[in-house]
C-alpha cells in the first residue's frame, strides 16, 4: 500500500515538473526575443573622453578585432569544433545528450577535459546576450535564444559570431586577439598545432593558461591532446599532420598598448570608478559606452610635461612621482600623474601608493588651534631639540638641521616648518582635534592615524590624492568634495546612462580657512616653499619632508586649483638623499618646481584670484606660550 502511494507520488511530482517546465518554457519562447545578432559582435569600444571631448584611449579597440569566417583559417575552425562541438554543422541549436554526457563526464573526472555539454550555438547565445548567472531561468532563456538564432542565422553565420566574441583570457576577444595574445601573430598566420592550443584554451583560460601555472602547463597537455585527437577523427587532419603536431611553446603575458604610458594609469582609474558605479569590465569591452570625465586636457599634459621636466636624473629605478590635481568645491580630479608608464608598473602612485606625509599634516594642527581660539600670533618655543611627554614616555623632538628659533610666533612657525612648536601645538589643541580636522578635510578612514603627539608630523601614510583633496577643501573655504572623475557614460544610443555630480559638506568655517590660508601663504612668499613664488599669482601652501628624508611633499592651491605632488620610493626605509645630486631632498625642491610648472601651464589664461583677508581668529595680540607639555596661555 505505501508502496503503491510512493509510486503515485513519484509520477504526480514528476508529471507536475514536466507541465511547469513546459509552461515555463512556452513561456519564455514568446516573452524573450533575439538582441541584434550583430549587435555584441560588431559593439563598439569605449571611449574615455577629456572634459573637452577629446579621447585619452579605448576600453576593448585592442581586445577584440573582426574577422569575416573567410579570414579564418580552416584549421582554426575545425580545432574549435573539435574542441567544443564536433558535430556543429549537423546538429541542433542545443543538444540534451550532450549535457547530459557532460555531467556525467565531470562528475567522473572533476576535469574539463571531456567535450563539453554546450553546442556552439548555445556558446554563442551565452556569451553575447546573457548574464554568467547559474539560475534556472538564464539556462532557458539560453536555449530558446539558440533554437531562435539557428532560425535566424546559417550556420556559418553563427560560427563567425562566435568565434569573433568567445573570451580567450587575457583580455582577448575572439580569434585575432587570442592569436595575437597567445602566438604574437595573426589568425591566418597559425599553425595546426596552434590553432589547437587556442581551441583548447578558450573553454577556461584560467585553467589552461600555461603561463598561469605548472598545473595550467600540464592540463593543456591533456587538452592539446584531445583537441587533435578530436580533428583527426574528423578526418579534419592526417595521420602525418597529427603525429606531428606538438605543443607550441606560449607568449608570455602582455599589457596592451592601450594602456601604455602615463594615460594607462587614468584609464585604469576610470575603468576602477566605473566598477563602483556598477558597470563590469564585460560591458566596457563591449558596450560601445562614451564616458566623459573630469580631466583637464591642458591640465594633464601639463603635468606630465612638468614632471618629465623636473623629476631629478639620474634616480634610481625606484623613484616615484606623483601629482594629483583637484577642483576646489567640485571633487573633480582634472589632473594625474601616477607613474612613468602602466605596463610596466600596475601601481598608481597617485591613488594607490602611499607615503610618509611629513609637514604637510600641520595645517591639520592650525586648524584644530584656530578652531581652539589660538591665534597665528601665538607665540611658543621654537628651540631644537625638545623633549615632550608622550603617554608618560619622552618623545624627543627636534626641527631641520637642528635649528633652533627661540620665541617665534605660530605663522613664522608654519613659514619655516618648526617641529618643536608644531608638536605642543597638537598637544593644545587637542591631539583627538588634529586627527578630526585631517578626517574633515579629506583623509580617509583608511588612512591609520593615531592621536599622539607625533600626529602633527605626517607620521600617517596618505595616498596622494588624499592630501591634494584636503588641500581643495582649503582652497574652497572649508567645502569638502567627494573626488571623482567620471562625469557621464553615454551609450551606443546617446542616451545618459549615468551623470556624476558634485558630493559636497561644508566641514570648516570660512574664518578658520581665511586664517589657515594666511598662514600657508606666508610658506610660499617667504617661507620653505619659495620656489611658488614664480607662479605669478596668489598661492598658499605647505612642504613635506618626512623623517630621514623617505619623502618629499609640496602641497599647494590657488583660489582655482590645488594640486599635490610628492616624490617617494618604494619603502620609508630609504631616503631620497643625494637624489639628483642635492644632499637632501626636500618638499621646496624638486617636488615645489614640479608643482609651478605644472600649474603654470593648467592656469594658463586663466584670471588670477586672491584668497579672503585673514579674519585673525584670537585676535592679534601675541599670546605666550609656555614650553613644555603643559602649556598656559597668557595675555602679554
Amino acid at each position: 500500500m505505501i508502496k503503491t502511494k510512493l509510486i503515485r507520488a513519484g509520477v504526480f511530482l514528476a508529471g507536475f515538473g514536466f507541465v511547469a517546465g513546459a509552461t515555463l518554457f512556452a513561456f519564455a519562447w514568446f516573452t524573450v526575443s533575439i538582441p541584434d545578432p550583430n549587435a555584441y559582435v560588431n559593439s563598439q569600444s569605449t571611449i574615455i573622453q577629456y572634459s573637452n571631448g577629446s579621447e585619452i584611449g579605448r576600453i576593448g579597440t585592442q581586445n577584440r578585432q573582426i574577422l569575416p569566417l573567410s579570414k579564418i583559417p580552416l584549421r582554426l575552425r575545425n580545432a574549435v569544433m573539435a574542441a567544443e562541438d564536433r558535430n556543429f554543422y549537423s546538429n541542433r541549436a542545443f543538444s540534451a545528450t550532450g549535457i547530459a554526457r557532460a555531467l556525467l563526464n565531470n562528475l567522473k573526472s572533476g576535469s574539463l577535459n571531456g567535450e563539453g555539454g554546450s553546442t556552439i550555438t548555445q556558446q554563442y547565445a551565452k556569451t553575447a546576450f546573457l548574464t554568467p548567472s547559474r539560475t534556472i531561468q538564464r539556462k532557458i532563456k539560453e536555449l530558446v535564444i539558440s533554437l531562435k538564432l539557428e532560425n535566424a542565422l546559417t550556420k556559418d553565420q553563427i560560427l563567425e559570431n562566435y568565434l569573433n566574441t568567445i573570451y580567450f583570457g587575457r583580455g582577448s576577444y575572439g580569434v585575432q586577439t587570442a592569436a595575437q595574445q597567445y602566438f604574437n601573430r595573426n589568425a591566418n598566420q597559425l599553425s595546426i598545432s596552434q590553432s589547437a592550443v587556442i581551441a583548447s584554451i578558450l573553454r577556461s583560460p584560467g585553467y589552461y593558461d600555461p603561463v598561469l601555472s605548472k598545473e595550467n602547463a600540464k592540463r593543456l597537455e591533456g587538452r592539446f591532446a584531445y583537441v587533435i585527437q578530436g580533428m583527426l577523427d574528423k578526418k579534419w587532419i592526417t595521420e602525418a599532420e597529427a603525429k606531428a603536431a606538438k605543443l607550441p611553446p606560449v607568449a608570455p603575458r602582455t599589457t596592451s598598448g592601450q594602456l601604455s604610458g602615463p594615460k594607462g594609469y587614468i584609464i585604469d582609474a576610470v575603468q576602477k570608478e566605473l566598477s563602483k558605479l556598477g558597470f563590469t569590465q564585460d560591458q566596457l569591452l563591449v558596450g560601445g559606452y562614451v564616458i566623459k570625465t573630469t580631466l583637464d586636457q591642458r591640465a594633464q599634459q601639463s603635468a606630465v610635461d612638468a614632471v618629465n621636466k623636473f623629476t631629478p636624473t639620474p634616480a634610481p629605478s625606484n623613484l616615484h612621482t606623483a601629482l594629483v590635481a583637484i577642483r576646489p568645491g567640485t571633487g573633480e580630479v582634472i589632473a594625474m600623474y601616477g607613474g612613468k608608464d602602466y605596463v610596466v608598473r600596475q601601481l598608481n602612485d597617485a591613488t594607490q601608493s602611499i607615503a610618509l606625509a611629513g609637514s604637510t599634516f600641520k595645517p591639520f594642527a592650525i586648524i584644530a588651534a584656530l578652531e581652539a581660539g589660538i591665534p597665528l600670533t601665538s607665540m611658543w618655543n621654537g628651540d631644537s631639540p625638545q623633549t615632550f611627554d608622550d603617554l608618560g614616555k619622552p618623545y624627543l623632538v627636534s626641527n631641520y638641521g637642528d635649528e633652533g628659533w627661540g620665541q617665534i610666533d605660530l605663522l613664522s612657525a608654519m613659514q619655516h616648518s618648526i617641529n618643536t612648536v608644531f608638536v605642543p601645538l597638537g598637544m593644545k589643541a587637542g591631539l583627538d582635534k588634529v586627527v578630526d580636522a585631517a578626517r574633515r578635510a579629506g583623509i580617509p578612514e583608511s588612512v591609520a592615524m593615531i592621536a599622539t603627539p607625533s600626529v602633527t608630523l605626517g607620521v600617517a601614510s596618505p595616498h596622494v590624492i588624499d592630501v591634494a583633496n584636503s588641500y581643495a577643501t582649503f582652497a574652497a573655504q572649508g567645502v569638502y568634495s567627494k573626488p571623482y572623475m567620471v562625469t557621464s557614460v553615454t551609450g551606443p544610443n546617446k542616451g545618459i546612462l549615468y551623470e556624476g555630480k558634485p558630493v559636497t559638506q561644508e566641514v570648516f568655517s570660512k574664518d578658520v580657512m581665511a586664517d589657515l590660508t594666511y598662514a600657508l601663504k606666508s610658506v610660499v612668499n617667504g617661507g620653505t616653499g619659495g620656489a611658488a613664488l614664480s607662479l605669478g599669482r596668489p598661492a598658499a601652501g605647505k612642504t613635506g619632508t618626512s623623517q630621514s628624508n623617505a619623502s618629499a611633499w609640496f602641497s599647494a592651491y590657488t583660489p582655482q586649483l590645488a594640486a599635490s605632488v610628492a616624490l617617494f620610493r618604494d619603502s620609508a626605509s630609504e631616503s631620497l638623499n643625494g637624489i639628483g645630486g642635492l644632499t637632501s631632498v626636500t618638499g621646496g625642491t624638486f617636488p615645489a618646481r614640479i608643482w609651478t610648472a605644472f600649474m603654470k601651464g593648467a592656469l594658463k589664461d586663466e584670471p588670477i584670484m586672491s584668497f579672503p583677508a585673514p579674519s585673525n581668529i584670537g585676535g592679534l595680540d601675541p599670546v605666550v606660550m609656555t614650553s613644555g607639555g603643559r602649556q598656559t596661555m597668557k595675555k602679554k
